[in-house]
């Protein structure tokens, strides 16, 4: 439900622009506010689930996303629309997190990658089929009705996912004593984040001005990497514990791979959507559909991937980043220049095969990257790789969406959509040298059970 999110409203912003009578630099923010909020609140999110508990986090994730998402389908203004998708976004970096800590915690060996691929199946899913089930929800229900359902929908889910998890999640143990907050450390790291992070939804909103924010990267970074291991050497217990990197290599390279896959994946979907309604006129529900080939694959191959990872190891990984870029590239070849009635057969193969190597990419990923991640770290650990493909999807998104405008502003929508997926190729060959780097050095190391 929360990644969802991410992308249900990408087809949904002409509506909301029209609807509000907002600027679209403003109502861009409605996408973007969301994306900086749940980049922020990840990494704590997770280490308070490792502290207090995964239920007691999922639920008051779940209650903060509900309330927010009958906020943002209330609001009458562009301005409350835009503060109450940042409190979503919150709640939602405070719940999802604890998905990736649970299966740390009650899963192992091969139930371990399983459990993953099904995550991963989720998390394809709703990066491809959000636009798809937004202009499902357009199309039924007009433009001044449909976008705000795209947030009221939430409303039933979440309540019902609460009784689940209030039934199905185990309690924490109360006899355990907590560990304290490393409440300096998460500061430290959300500056961080947000200084790299409100440049780039500030590109995809049409500003340049806090570019200068970049500068604090690296400081606030270095000061956060300071200040947790200082906690370390003290004996308490930090944010993040950084040794993790040095003494598990598999886990910094596979925040590596995931940063860059989702760098330049998830612009490919941006774009696409945008070039389909704009260069071909196509209705929001017609460009989803276009796209829909990409979550069926990813649907047969992701709970595949979970459960062949324990045996094949990351050589999976760099097969199916290595498939998923030649199918874009046969795309990127094929479909624009096509007519509209031929873009569902020269695209829709293609697509599917893309789907079949990204569902084999995510979970295998997830899996090799949190294998010898000790339990007690394991939320703030998902937190941190999922805080890295939040990051890789606003690079990629802004990256992408900048090539595909400046590209078609002078040569044509068809123009600027080949020559961003050519982008997003060279971004997923990174990540394609770096899983090919993490496998010479694993060398068919077993995943830990």
């Amino acid at each position: 439900m929360s990644l969802l999110d991410v992308t249900i409203v990408n087809v949904a912003i002409p509506s909301i622009q029209e609807g509000l009578d907002s600027s679209a630099s403003t109502v861009q923010w409605v996408v973007s506010g969301y994306a900086l909020a749940f980049g922020l609140t990840l990494v704590a999110g997770g280490r308070l689930g490792d502290a207090y508990g995964r239920r007691r986090l999922m639920l008051g994730g779940l209650v903060g996303f509900v309330l927010s998402s009958a906020a943002v389908g209330l609001a009458p203004t562009a301005e409350l629309v835009i503060v109450a998708r940042l409190l979503q976004g919150a709640a939602a970096g405070l719940l999802t997190p604890q998905s990736s800590g649970l299966i740390q915690e009650l899963f192992s060996g091969s139930e371990r990658g399983r459990a993953f691929g099904y995550f991963g199946l989720t998390v394809s899913i709703a990066s491809a089929a959000g636009p798809l089930l937004g202009g499902l929800i357009i199309a039924a229900a007009g433009p001044e009705l449909g976008w705000r359902l795209l947030f009221l929908i939430n409303v039933p889910i979440g309540l019902v996912a609460m009784v689940a998890v209030a039934r199905l999640v185990p309690p924490p143990d109360d006899g355990a004593s907590p560990d304290r907050i490393d409440v300096a450390g998460a500061v430290l790291l959300g500056l961080s984040v947000l200084c790299l992070l409100y440049p780039l939804v500030s590109i995809e909103a049409g500003r340049r001005l806090p570019l200068v924010l970049l500068v604090g990267v690296p400081l606030f970074a270095y000061a956060f990497g300071r200040w947790e291991r200082r906690l370390v050497r003290r004996g308490h217990s930090p944010l993040l514990d950084l040794d993790l990197l040095r003494r598990l290599p598999g886990y910094g390279s596979g925040m590596l791979i995931g940063t860059l896959y989702f760098t330049g994946f998830t612009g490919v979907f941006l774009t696409a959507s945008v070039w389909l309604q704009d260069s071909r006129d196509v209705s929001a529900l017609h460009a989803g559909l276009l796209l829909t080939p990409f979550a069926a694959g990813s649907a047969i191959s992701s709970p595949l991937a979970g459960r062949f990872v324990n045996r094949v190891g990351r050589p999976l990984t760099v097969v199916a980043i290595a498939a998923m870029m030649a199918a874009v590239a046969a795309a990127a070849a094929i479909g624009p220049g096509r007519t509209t009635p031929e873009l569902a057969w020269a695209f829709a193969p293609f697509l599917f095969l893309a789907g079949l190597g990204g569902g084999a990419v995510v979970s295998p990923n997830i899996t090799l990257t949190l294998s010898e991640v000790p339990p007690r770290m394991g939320g703030a650990a998902g937190g941190a790789l999922q805080t890295g493909q939040r990051i890789g999807s606003s690079i990629g998104a802004a990256l992408l969406m900048t090539v595909y405008q400046v590209v078609a502003a002078d040569q044509g929508g068809d123009a600027g959509f080949r020559t961003a997926l050519a982008t997003a190729l060279a971004v997923l060959s990174l990540a394609l040298a770096a899983a090919v780097v993490a496998w010479r050095t694993a060398r068919r190391t077993p995943v830990a059970a």
